[in-house]
């Protein structure tokens, strides 16, 4: 991306973070470049010059700033002496041409800050998944086997009858989420303000139910991530544990192709929510020229809705490789990333997916939280489309990029599996209670989120965990119920 773009990309993503401020500081350019070009000494210096009214007045900017470093020095924290070192535990002689050819195939993330060369701290894992002449016949077995495992979860959901909403193979998850402050990381007496992620009904999920909270919990009734806000007071010597359980019931959604073909219609453009959902959500969904001309170039045959999504969806399963991802709070435009680098996670390739869709006019939307697969449960990104006649339909691009079968590939395009527990249904929005400085997760929510008054909480000084302690069938669901 040219220099420019990247500067205002950046500068849009902290337009929300300013907002509290009056009027815009005149060195807010100056400092943003500095951490663009990874000049972090001057960004530092610049910001430790400001007078007191100056720090008071942008406040939340200025905490702002230094956290984004602080998580760009902690992703790229690899020296290239030490990852050639790793590299040559697998490859034999290992070059300089090599290491160099790498680094242009994006399959090594490098990163000069202040003069000095910096690799990413998942780049080497990275290069053997990405470079398949190498690696390639063991990422193959690996593939293989995910594939059979998914392959499983689909026959288990359509053994199961669909209800009338098309929903199958209900069942009843119970999950325990926990989250540790360590001792001493803020001071004695201070508050300690904690959002943990909650369930929402979604059509898919359905009874939800607090069983436990450790605190007195307050739900976050107007925001599209959904939280439990709890609080305590920290004491000297002694680390703060905060858990919730919840329970909540959770069935698949399949629709086979020539079902959705049959019975899709022409988009009411006048909607409203067609409007919101084919517009850019700066700074990570994207309707712009560029966007729009790719979009157009991968549906150049025209056809329905539901054939222009399936195409792009092929094109980013094809050719968008998942790999490990940097803090997203640092990345200035996620689609633009992934076009860049040539591979994603998860998140990364839907916000492109998204991105394109809505370029060419098809409602899509963010949906995300933790995938529950026994023995495999992890934090998890997808999204849904909407096509006029059905209503939304869940879609995981990530799921789609196993071996290539089209069973699978399918499946996923337009449904998704019941081992899912969906916590947010927009990316970089508000917590409610707002909170007061930079999060954690900037533009997903699903670990977690700390603070105190004097300011967000790193990850170093808390951890949390989510805990499946019950994943039932509960039989057929009751279609009178979801009329």
């Amino acid at each position: 991306m040219k220099i420019a773009k990247y500067i205002a990309t950046l500068m849009l993503a902290f337009v929300s973070m300013i907002a509290m401020s009056s009027k815009e500081p005149v060195w807010k350019n100056e400092a943003v470049m500095n951490v663009n070009n990874g000049q972090f000494a001057k960004a530092d210096s610049l910001l430790s010059s400001l007078s007191p009214q100056e720090c008071n007045d942008h406040a939340f900017l200025i905490d702002s700033l230094r956290q984004i470093m602080q998580r760009v020095r902690r992703d790229f924290c690899i020296t290239p002496k030490d990852g050639r070192t790793e590299i040559s535990r697998r490859v034999a002689n290992v070059t300089d041409s090599m290491i160099e050819e790498w680094k242009q195939k994006k399959y090594i993330e490098t990163m000069v800050i202040d003069g000095t060369e910096w690799w990413f701290r998942k780049a080497v894992r990275n290069l053997w998944l990405l470079d398949n002449e190498i690696f390639g016949v063991q990422n193959e077995l690996a593939r293989r086997e995910e594939y059979n495992e998914l392959y499983g979860y689909y026959i288990e959901t359509m053994s199961s009858k669909a209800d009338d909403n098309n929903i199958r193979n209900w069942h009843q998850a119970e999950i325990t989420f926990t989250l540790d402050v360590d001792a001493d990381a803020v001071p004695s007496g201070e508050k300690v303000r904690v959002w943990l992620p909650y369930p929402f009904e979604n059509g898919r999920q359905r009874n939800i139910k607090l069983i436990h909270s450790s605190h007195k919990a307050k739900y976050s009734d107007d925001s599209k991530h959904h939280t439990l806000y709890l609080e305590a007071k920290a004491e000297a010597g002694t680390p703060l544990h905060f858990e919730i359980t919840f329970e909540y019931e959770v069935g698949a959604v399949s629709y086979s192709y020539n079902e959705l073909a049959q019975k899709i219609k022409p988009y009411d453009i006048t909607k409203k929510e067609y409007k919101k959902y084919t517009s850019s959500e700066w700074p990570h969904i994207v309707c712009n020229e560029q966007m729009r001309h790719l979009a157009d170039s991968l549906t150049a045959k025209g056809g329905t809705p539901l054939e222009q999504a399936s195409a792009i969806y092929d094109w980013i399963v094809e050719n968008f490789p998942w790999a490990g991802a940097r803090d997203y709070s640092t990345i200035p435009c996620i689609p633009q990333y992934v076009l860049d680098n040539g591979h994603g996670d998860c998140g990364q390739v839907a916000l492109l997916y998204i991105s394109l869709l809505r370029s060419i006019g098809i409602p899509a939307r963010w949906e995300s939280g933790w995938m529950l697969h026994p023995g495999r449960v992890g934090m998890h990104d997808w999204c849904e489309v909407y096509y006029e006649g059905i209503g939304w339909v869940p879609c995981d691009v990530s799921m789609g990029r196993t071996v290539k079968n089209e069973v699978i590939s399918n499946y996923y395009k337009t449904g998704t599996d019941i081992y899912r527990l969906a916590t947010n249904e927009c990316n970089n929005g508000t917590l409610k209670p707002q909170k007061k400085f930079l999060r954690t997760e900037t533009v997903d929510f699903q670990e977690g989120e700390v603070e105190w008054s004097g300011g967000n909480l790193p990850h170093s000084a808390w951890s949390s965990s989510i805990k499946v302690n019950k994943f039932k069938r509960i039989g057929t669901y009751n279609t009178e119920k979801s009329k």
